[in-house]
């Protein structure tokens, strides 16, 4: 048995979302800020917090293939 080096839930994609005091679940407010990078996103609705998620992977996809490429 050989065990995968690659964590399932890698750090790089943990995130804190906060909501605003006056958020409520038809709309939802705040902000998402990722762990690692510590880049923080604000969002005014559902749809953007999910936005501002894929957008961070992307980034973090784009900068790995830059890293890949310069070895």
């Amino acid at each position: 048995m050989s065990l995968n080096p690659e964590s399932k839930y890698p750090s790089r994609r943990a995130y804190v979302v906060k909501l605003r005091s006056d958020a409520r679940p038809e709309a939802l407010m705040g902000r998402l800020e990722n762990l690692v990078t510590g880049r923080q996103r604000e969002f005014s609705c559902a749809e953007e917090l999910l936005e501002s998620i894929g957008e961070d992977l992307a980034t973090a996809a784009g900068e790995q293939a830059i890293e890949s490429d310069g070895e």
